[in-house]
């Protein structure tokens, strides 16, 4: 299901706020009046009855004259929007942004568009511009998601270019949200510098993966495909300082045509020496981004290398090593390697295509990206 995270198509109802707010969601119009200042109440049917003191109001319908402050009419892509969400109202703009949805296991924070990698297949383009405002709606919203929440991504961008201000994200998190895991997308430069990764590992989160990528085994490779001299010695200095820190650490390798033929390679240099990684994921390609630009160059259809993948699964997991596949469908991998597939792809960019709806194993399946239909593996066909 395709789900716009920010959409346009808000429509002031009344007198606006000047500035963009974060909110949570709720359904319940009888609650203390102490606890509305926060909350902006959602209506479905049709309003004729405002209570006071909530930050404002979403309606499903058109309101009768005479609404509240920020109340505001909802546009068609809004329409997944439920209690507990927490968002972003941009009044001017007219855009509602979901931080949070409360009935998702894909919540995701980006916290900054800036990186000091330039990878070529890269999903969010970098840009170098301030955006700390990204940050200041975040910390704003963690006090509002619920505790019961299972787990909050955070990317970019570069995360740790945010520097102390994610140290201070992750105890924010830490304090509000002690039961939910938090997973850092990082390319693990910056922890090269044991100081900040010692800042990172006292913070003592009680569930933090911070997932790193590696490319080759050979410095020289990785480095072209991250377009950054000297960035496969960082990332390897980075995972072993946040390791010394008792950090869990994912290690992740994107498989194209500029990192397919060493793949054996690689797995073997990380069940030699990189055994204490909590997890390694070996990814399909998003086609996003870079990725969508350089994809002649970078594609390569999935059944063609199962070989090689199927050797550095297998080469992992005799090193006792979590292994995990992410981004590909069941039907065009090697059936030996269907327990270490997993359903990775984000639900509000998750498809499935035509042929798949008669496939019994459609359940198992982690599907398609929405992007993906730029290309497809001629290996797609349903189980009977």
């Amino acid at each position: 299901m395709l789900v716009k995270l920010s959409a346009r198509g808000l429509r002031a109802l009344s007198e606006t706020s000047r500035a963009p707010f974060v909110a949570r969601i709720t359904e319940t119009p009888a609650l203390p009046e102490a606890a509305r200042s926060k909350l902006l109440l959602l209506l479905s049917g049709e309003a004729s009855d405002f209570p006071p003191g909530f930050r404002g109001y979403l309606l499903r319908q058109a309101a009768r004259p005479l609404a509240p402050k920020d109340t505001y009419l909802l546009g068609a892509d809004h329409t997944y929007l439920r209690d507990g969400d927490v968002v972003r109202i941009d009044p001017v703009r007219g855009t509602v942004s979901a931080l949070y949805r409360a009935n998702s296991r894909s919540n995701t924070f980006l916290v900054t568009e800036r990186c000091d990698n330039f990878c070529v297949m890269c999903s969010q383009p970098p840009k170098d511009h301030d955006d700390g405002w990204l940050v200041d709606d975040i910390e704003r919203a963690i006090p509002l998601i619920s505790p019961d929440a299972t787990e909050i991504g955070i990317t970019g961008g570069e995360p740790a270019l945010l520097g102390e201000r994610l140290v201070r994200l992750l105890v924010l998190l830490r304090e509000h949200l002690p039961r939910t895991g938090v997973h850092v997308l990082s390319n693990g430069r910056r922890f090269s510098d044991a100081g900040f990764a010692r800042a990172v590992g006292d913070v003592r989160h009680p569930d933090l993966m911070i997932g790193i990528p590696l490319y080759s085994d050979l410095a020289e490779e990785h480095d072209y495909v991250v377009q950054a001299k000297g960035a496969f010695d960082e990332t390897v200095r980075g995972i072993l300082n946040l390791k010394r820190r008792r950090v869990r650490v994912e290690l992740r390798f994107v498989i194209h045509r500029e990192t397919v033929e060493r793949m054996p390679e690689f797995a073997r240099f990380v069940a030699k020496n990189l055994t204490f990684l909590d997890h390694v994921a070996l990814m399909g390609l998003e086609h996003v981004g870079f990725a969508r630009t350089n994809l002649e160059a970078l594609w390569i259809d999935p059944v063609d290398y199962q070989r090689p993948l199927r050797e550095a699964v297998l080469t992992l997991d005799r090193a006792g090593m979590a292994t995990s596949i992410y981004n590909h469908q069941l039907c065009v991998l090697d059936p030996t390697l269907h327990r270490f597939a997993r359903k990775s792809i984000s639900d509000w960019k998750n498809v499935y295509v035509e042929v798949c709806q008669t496939c019994r194993r459609k359940e198992e399946c982690g599907g398609f990206f929405t992007s993906s239909a730029v290309k497809r593996s001629r290996g797609i066909s349903p189980y009977g």
